[in-house]
């Protein structure tokens, strides 16, 4: 508000009705806060988002809202360790309850702490508002639910700031209501409540209808519209139970209810004897006697408190009668004390529920209290109230001036001159003792005879020289005050009645012996001395001394100021009553705070701001690098303005003096337009000139060219006529040349005939023996070869199953004995001497075959050399016919012969042209022969490359035999002595058991398994040994894997070894098909150890890679089996274990197979086969895919906290002094370093993501990831960027959206480098932020219609964001307007048709932290890997244990 160019009223409201039109309810006067109530739900100004963003944001950063009164508030305390209190005021149904609430639940935000019993401290608080409301609200002229007392929340903090208890104090409850209302209002609540409660309880406490109560139809007012009794009183009852108040004592509160309205119907009447009272009639004995049994006490005893006075001397006690008038004022005065102490109590028990803490030193207040009230009628109540608010105003003026003081010492300026204005003057009216209204109205009340005639006379000549206090001329007993807000006008005549409030010890001894314990706890017994006489206590003085309490605390924290309006009377949105809330601002204070401002100096303005606005009016000052302060001072000098003042950072100016730099500059802006416009129609008008000359030359050369096609026509024509006659003349003689050649031609074509034809039919002849020749050779041979080939395939066969059923016999015959091993030995060296004399053998073939291919290949050189030799020789003849064609026609007769030769040499003409077509086919033929014959000594060629390849495999494959042999042989020995133990055992086995154990050390052989030398033991560690040695060596096995994998391994190409060993190793060792084993939790183990370091993206890159892709090896290879879930099967039998089952594995390998492919079936690691998995390889599944999540989450979640206080200063564009941006050739390199400076944030966030993606490539993260990872990250900036774009209205300027459009294209341009691969639909993601850059950016915005904005321009964008970046759109570079007026309308309209919605309500963007892909989407995004060629890392590669790792040739 202080940054309007007209600070005054109609400024103010101005403001204020164009932002509540746009649903800005909130707005700053300074400091202070003005909240007009919308009359409509708004839940997306107050969800957890939008209190995200206000949390440690600087005051008047973002948009205005509670929340950042409560933030500074919680800051002050914080920092400062000073208790703070925020004072919520106005009048009944502006929203102060509801603003209460927000503030409770932001700091209940900020420093919540763990629910205790399942609700937290603010939710505690909150609870408890529908007890208050029952017991503390009423309806009045303006409100249906109005607060009729003050609530002072002190929500208490650590030292942590957290929130470690809180207490309600309610203060001046205005307790006259309970006996005196007027209409149309209604008494409190709770009474209407228990009338509308159900049968049982109406019955139980004999209650009626409402109208029947004399405490309630003093109104005309029973019901409220749209509000149902019956169903608040059952949820004031489920909230007393949710507070912690028993049923009992609800019971007890509720009759105690009941009782104040029986006691209300008791009437009185004269009694027998002089001034006494008795009950009037058998009605007003029955509420006595109901009164008496509610309150369980006596009903005499009851009587004669209401009727009779104690009167205490010296010399005796005296027992008084009182009349009637008398016995009803202590009836009432009874029903008052009786719900002002039910109210306390109430009070005590919500403040003992939640709970508070008696260590806290840090308080945050939130005070809701009445707002100045002023009616056609106004009474004590109104009298109580606007005192109330003087004493606030008082508080409000020394805050304001105290801040204003704040700033201008901090700004370093004289101030000393503003003057303060207080109402200390008309507090001193109402307070001052002994002549104050209260104390004249204390003394009025004490006399019996006084009334409200002679207290008004008592006031008007007591105050009739004071300037606040003003007697009507038409009324005696009326008087006015002034107060700040205005002139009030109060009625005295029931001032008296509503001020007494005695101390009546009957009711005190009356109420204390009462057989209800809670009634009797409502009244603990006074001290001696007051205990046997009347004291007399009025409502005035203790509503007084609450108020200065109230003071006292609010004296002792930093305030806070919300002033809270009601737009309209009639409580519906969109409507806003100039007359009705200018009356608010005034009782509010906040045109009051406007003086004290407008007093001193109202319009600050930041050096940049003010020069980069008002600089055009000095261009020339702003030209160099001038200081912004000194560029100031002169941009003022030059305009002729007095009175102002330069602080250290801002410019203060007097009232009015920035309307007139806004003249001024309108000024200037108006004779640019003009200079523009002139140079404009300037250019138009040359342009028409230009056009219009451009015409006419246009003109002239179309009649010059028309005249110019005329000479050329007939210049044309004599050219054609000449070149006919040429043309006609060479026609003529190229006519008689070609007859000639033609003759000659038809000669020479004759002769070369017949020559061609003779050569052709004896080649012919020649050709068609040599391939029938050559068809029937091939034919032969071909028969030959694959009858032999057949023969010999079948003996080989028959051989070899012969000799393998014979090997099979030997092999189970020796497994028994010793020399199996000796046995296997010789079996290989035969082997080896096979597969050598297989070699020789294959190489004589080889040998021969090339022989043969030589031989081949000589034949057709030599054929291919006598065809070309024959076509040299038939060129050769051509060339000589020809010779003699041409000697032949020179030699010819005269050309009189000419016609009989010419009749004999055309036949002779179509029988050689036929010859030589013939001739064409066949060498056509000859060369597809050719070629042929190429192509298959090619063919050979390649086959004899192939079949030298397979001799080299074959030499390896004996070589690695030998091999294998000698390591065969080195154990021979040691596995001799295993074998004289297992003798030894086979005595006492079973036969089945012996041969299990004697095939298992038969399969270590086969395997190449390093196993220890068994030397000479003792007896009884023969059977316990080999089990042992084996689980030792598998453990070493284990931690050496665990040892090896713990080391960065690095990659093989783009394959992560360490997840390709882990792979191998636990297939080799078959854990995923065993029901227990440790290797997968130690696994897990060393993962989750590795990652523990969260801020190192290499290592979470690299075990993301190495989980990414074990877990895909595992999605591919394990299967569910169908007894996982299963029990355990015994372990005893030999086919459930692992030896066993390879023990069984190597009895189903057929005997002909050689021991390299038994080694190569069980190393068949290579390539990926499905294994039927148990529940221990099931779960290792699920926790690595755990992992993959959780280091995805943590990488991402990395690279946000990079990037988020780079995206804080990216929204913005950067403050750079106005002449760094000044334009023209001397400014050239000025600009390009401003240039730079702007995007140095963006420049900052690409090269974040630049090096984050070089990590990623390092460490071969799967792309798929990749992109995920990026599509989120690009997602959280669009979320950052759009919220805070539409919560600062700074940003939503042109220009700001230019700078925000290059740093957009910076990060376009960084996809592009990404590549799809990597980037993937990243930058789709900053759909929302583009769009809305997009909208700020473009040009004649008014002419754009709300269907081209919301399917053209913006399709993304909801209504509400729309709306939002319409109505805070600003143009501070070229002033250019937002869209038109009906536009925003209809967006309005729009907006609230939809109001309902709560999601589409909500303007702001949440940011989505979960996992984006499956397991299975990862499985089908990655490509096959291959294993086989995986070299072990040094670590393993000594150990025998882990020879299966060695990559095997086939």
């Amino acid at each position: 508000m202080t940054k309007l160019s007209y600070l005054h009223e109609p400024g103010v409201l101005q403001n204020l009705k164009i932002r509540y039109e746009l649903n800005e309810i909130y707005t700053y006067t300074g400091n202070i806060l003005i909240a007009i109530n919308p009359f409509q739900r708004l839940p997306h100004l107050y969800d957890a988002h939008m209190m995200q963003q206000y949390k440690g944001a600087p005051f008047g950063e973002l948009s205005p809202h509670v929340f950042a009164v409560a933030d500074v508030a919680y800051r002050a305390m914080i920092n400062e360790g000073k208790s703070n209190s925020i004072l919520v005021s106005g009048e009944s149904g502006a929203g102060k309850t509801e603003t209460t609430k927000m503030l409770m639940q932001y700091l209940a935000f900020l420093g919540g702490r763990v629910a205790t019993e399942g609700r937290t401290v603010e939710q505690q608080v909150l609870e408890s508002n529908p007890v208050l409301e029952a017991f503390g609200n009423a309806k009045t002229v303006r409100n249906n639910n109005s607060s009729r007392f003050g609530k002072f929340v002190e929500i208490q903090f650590d030292k942590q700031g957290r929130i470690s208890g809180a207490a309600i104090r309610t203060y001046l409850l205005e307790r006259s209501r309970v006996c005196q209302i007027s209409d149309p209002e209604r008494n409190y609540h709770c009474f209407y409540l228990l009338c509308a409660a159900p049968q049982e309880e109406i019955e139980k406490y004999k209650l009626g209808n409402p109208k029947s109560f004399h405490y309630l139809n003093q109104s005309n007012c029973y019901d409220l519209v749209g509000v149902s009794d019956a169903h608040d009183y059952l949820a004031t009852r489920r909230a007393m139970e949710i507070v912690g108040i028993s049923d009992k004592e609800q019971e007890a509160i509720f009759r105690v209810v009941a009782a104040i309205l029986h006691l209300g119907n008791i009437e009185f009447a004269k009694g027998k004897e002089i001034d006494s009272s008795v009950p009037k009639d058998d009605r007003a004995k029955f509420h006595l006697k109901m009164t008496a049994e509610l309150l369980m006490c006596n009903a005499e005893a009851l009587e004669d408190a209401l009727c009779k006075r104690v009167m205490i001397t010296p010399e005796e006690v005296i027992k008084r009668s009182l009349d009637p008038q008398s016995a009803a004022v202590s009836r009432d005065g009874l029903a008052k004390t009786i719900y002002s102490r039910l109210f306390d109590w109430l009070v005590d028990k919500i403040n003992s529920s939640i709970g508070q803490d008696p260590n806290s030193k840090s308080l945050i207040g939130v005070l809701d209290i009445y707002g100045f009230e002023s009616f056609k009628t106004n009474s004590f109540e109104q009298f109580c109230i606007n005192f109330t608010n003087e004493k606030l105003q008082q508080h409000f003026n020394q805050h304001v001036f105290k801040m204003e003081q704040e700033e201008y010492t901090k700004e370093e300026i004289d101030w000393s001159y503003i003057e303060f204005v207080d109402n200390q003057d008309v507090l001193d009216l109402i307070e001052k003792k002994p002549g104050g209204i209260v104390a004249l109205l204390d003394e009025a009340c004490m006399f019996p005879k006084s009334t409200h005639e002679t207290f008004a006379n008592k006031l008007y000549q007591t105050f009739k020289n004071h300037k606040r206090f003003i007697k009507p001329k038409l009324s005696r007993t009326d008087f006015t005050i002034s107060h700040y807000a205005g002139e009030v006008l109060y009625q005295s005549d029931l001032f008296l009645d509503k001020n007494k409030d005695y101390v009546v010890p009957e009711h005190q001894d009356l109420l204390d012996d009462s057989k209800c314990p809670f009634v009797a706890g409502l009244f603990p017994p006074l001290p001696e001395e007051t205990s046997k006489s009347s004291k007399f206590s009025s409502i005035g003085s203790r509503f007084k001394l609450q108020l200065q309490q109230l003071m006292e605390t609010l004296s002792s924290t930093e305030p806070h100021y919300i002033r809270c309006v009601k737009p309209n009377n009639l409580l519906k949105p969109a409507i806003f009553e100039n007359v009705n809330i200018m009356q608010q601002l005034r009782c509010g204070g906040v045109l009051e705070a406007i003086r004290i401002s407008c007093a001193g100096y109202p319009t600050r303005r930041p050096f940049f701001d003010f020069i980069n606005r008002f600089g055009l009016l000095a261009p020339e000052v702003v030209e160099g690098n001038v200081d912004e302060k000194v560029a100031c001072k002169k941009i003022l000098e030059k305009m002729g303005l007095k009175g102002y003042q330069i602080g250290k950072t801002k410019l203060f100016l007097r009232a009015g003096q920035m309307a007139e730099l806004d003249a001024r500059r309108a000024e200037v802006l108006s004779n640019a337009a003009k200079t523009i416009q002139r140079r404009i129609r300037t250019h138009i008008a040359r342009k028409q000139f230009i056009a219009l000359r451009k015409a006419t030359i246009v003109v002239q050369s179309i009649c010059r060219g028309r005249l110019a096609c005329k000479i050329f026509e007939q210049m044309r024509r004599e050219a054609a006529a000449m070149k006919i006659q040429k043309n006609t003349r060479r026609y003529q003689a190229w006519k008689r040349y070609r007859k000639l050649h033609f003759s000659v031609l038809v000669l020479q074509t004759g002769l070369r005939v017949m020559a061609a034809r003779n050569e052709f039919r004896f080649k012919k002849t020649t050709k068609a023996a040599i391939l029938v020749q050559a068809r029937w050779r091939c034919y032969k041979a071909a028969s030959y070869y694959k009858k032999l080939k057949r023969g010999t395939i079948v003996t080989q066969c028959l051989w070899r199953g012969r000799i393998a059923k014979r090997e099979l016999r030997k092999l189970k015959m020796a497994a028994r004995e010793t020399g199996a091993l000796k046995e296997a030995k010789d079996k290989l060296e035969k082997h080896v001497e096979e597969l050598t004399w297989r070699l020789q053998l294959e190489k004589r073939l080889r040998t021969d075959l090339e022989e043969a291919k030589a031989q081949e290949v000589a034949k057709l050189q030599n054929s291919l050399q006598e065809l070309q030799y024959k076509v040299k020789e038939a060129n050769a003849l051509i060339v000589k016919e020809r010779e003699a064609a041409k000697k032949a026609i020179e030699e010819a007769p005269p050309v009189i012969k000419e016609t009989q030769v010419l009749v004999q040499d055309t036949q002779k003409i179509d029988t050689l042209t036929a010859e030589v077509e013939n001739l064409r086919t066949s060498l056509e033929s000859e060369r597809q022969s050719a070629d042929d014959l190429k192509r298959k000594y090619n063919e050979a060629q390649k086959s004899g490359e192939e079949r030298q390849k397979k001799l080299e495999e074959t030499e390896k494959k004996v070589h690695q035999l030998q091999e294998s042999l000698t390591r065969l042989e080195e154990k021979l020995s040691n596995l001799e002595s295993e074998n004289q133990v297992l003798r030894q055992q086979a005595v006492s086995m079973a036969p089945n058991k012996f041969l299990s154990s004697h095939l298992l050390i038969t399969w270590y052989v086969n395997q190449d398994l390093h196993i220890p030398p068994i030397n000479h033991r003792d007896p009884s560690e023969v059977e316990e040994k080999p089990q042992k040695s084996l689980n030792e060596k598998q453990q070493e096995n284990q931690e050496l894997l665990i040892r090896c994998i713990s080391q960065h391994l690095g990659f093989a190409g783009n394959r992560p070894i360490a997840a390709c060993i882990i792979y191998k190793c636990l297939l080799q060792w078959r854990s995923f098909e065993v029901e227990r084993t440790s290797v997968f939790d130690r696994i897990i183990q060393t993962i989750g150890n590795a990652i523990e370091t969260q801020d190192n993206n290499d290592i979470l890159a690299y075990w993301l890679s190495n989980a990414s892709t074990l877990l895909l090896l595992l999605q591919r290879t394990l299967k569910a089996s169908g007894a996982a879930g299963m029990a355990p099967q015994r372990r005893r039998s030999s086919s459930a274990t692992l030896f066993g089952r390879m023990t069984q594995s190597f009895r189903g390998a057929p005997q002909g197979v050689n021991i390299s492919l038994i080694n190569g079936s069980m190393n068949g690691v290579d390539t990926l086969r499905q294994v039927e998995a148990k529940y221990p390889a099931l779960l290792f599944k699920q926790q690595l895919t755990a992992y993959v999540e959780k280091i995805y989450g943590m990488i991402r979640d990395n690279l946000k906290k990079e990037i988020s206080p780079l995206l804080g200063l990216c929204i913005q564009a950067p403050r750079i002094s106005r002449a760094s941006l000044v334009k023209g050739s001397s400014r050239s390199v000025a600009n390009t370093e401003a240039q730079r400076a702007l995007i140095a944030h963006w420049q900052g966030i690409v090269k974040s993501l630049g090096n984050f993606l070089n990590t990623l490539k390092e460490n071969h993260v799967p792309p798929f990831l990749v992109r995920k990872v990026f599509t989120q990250i690009f997602s959280f900036i669009n979320v950052q960027l759009f919220n805070s774009l539409l919560l600062r209205r700074e940003c939503c300027s042109f220009s700001n959206g230019e700078y925000v459009k290059a740093g957009l294209a910076e990060l376009e341009h960084w996809c592009y480098k990404a590549t799809d691969e990597y980037a993937g639909s990243s930058w789709d993601e900053l759909k929302h932020i583009r769009q809305a850059i997009g909208f700020l950016v473009i040009h004649q915005k008014p002419k754009k219609t709300l269907d081209e904005i919301s399917h053209d321009l913006c399709p993304v964008l909801s209504i509400q964001q729309l709306y939002r970046i319409s109505t805070m759109y600003w143009d501070d570079k070229y002033g250019t307007h937002s869209v038109s007026s009906d536009v925003i309308s209809n967006m309005r309209v729009l907006m609230t048709e939809d109001s309902n919605n709560a999601v589409s309500n909500s303007f702001l963007l949440d940011d989505d932290s979960s996992i984006p892909f499956s397991v299975d989407d990862l499985s089908k995004s990655m490509e096959q890997i291959d294993i086989a060629d995986i070299e072990p890392p040094p670590l393993i590669r000594e150990n025998s244990g882990f020879s299966f790792m060695f990559p095997r040739s086939e």
